[in-house]
């Protein structure tokens, strides 16, 4: 499988309907980034960090889900309405947010340890959030199936995410405020609302890996 052609797909979809895109998810991604900022202002520097992935996974599920939906219903060749889309992902948004806190846990638990824990675990449970929401799995079952169905196709899935997180990661840590420096709040805005939209980018990448895969047979066990 090779990654190219995936990224290449991937992107002509996203640019084909970047509109409609950005017309369901930016308005909530720059709500996420505003919360973020008051949450910033307002936690102690203890709760600050467990405030801002709480955040991070109430408005990621909620945005995250309604682009599958959407990617779902573009596929098939429709023309979903915007409002038809969020009413299925608010549906959804419980059980979704159980599923990227349950990877996000076991991803920062992978970190902890090495990096290359943490990539792992990213990849493995890479196709839970399109299982969930596709195949109406359990959150649970959802984990499970995608450490299953990810098999033989570890290293392809790392390298599609690698190539659209990596520059993300360098924005995120290069745009960082210098320790004891005043944060620009416009400023932070506009690159987290930046990064929260281009990581779109990635769900649509791995949407179609977890097209490719469904459609091949099973993959021989790594």
């Amino acid at each position: 499988m090779n990654p190219l052609p995936i990224l290449r797909d991937a992107w002509y979809f996203f640019i084909y309907n970047l509109g409609a895109i950005a017309r369901l998810c930016l308005p909530l991604i720059v709500l996420e980034g505003l919360v973020q900022q008051w949450v910033a202002a307002w936690a102690t520097p203890a709760t600050a960090l467990i405030y801002e992935l709480l955040v991070g996974v109430l408005f990621y599920s909620l945005y995250t889900a309604a682009l599958i939906v959407f990617l779902d219903a573009r596929s098939h060749g429709q023309h979903p309405r915007s409002r038809d889309v969020m009413a299925r992902a608010l549906w959804l948004w419980p059980t979704f947010a159980l599923v990227v806190s349950l990877s996000t846990v076991a991803i920062m638990l992978g970190a902890s340890l090495l990096i290359l824990p943490g990539l792992w675990m990213m990849t493995k449970l890479a196709f839970a959030e399109y299982l969930l929401v596709l195949r109406g799995m359990t959150p649970i079952k959802a984990l499970h199936e995608s450490l299953e169905r990810t098999s033989g196709y570890f290293w392809p899935i790392l390298g599609c995410l690698l190539c659209v997180l990596l520059p993300l990661w360098v924005l995120e840590w290069s745009t960082q405020p210098a320790a004891g420096a005043a944060p620009d709040g416009l400023f932070r805005l506009l690159v987290d609302s930046l990064s929260g939209f281009v990581h779109l980018f990635a769900t649509v990448v791995v949407f179609r890996l977890f097209m490719l895969v469904e459609a091949r047979p099973a993959a021989p066990a790594e």
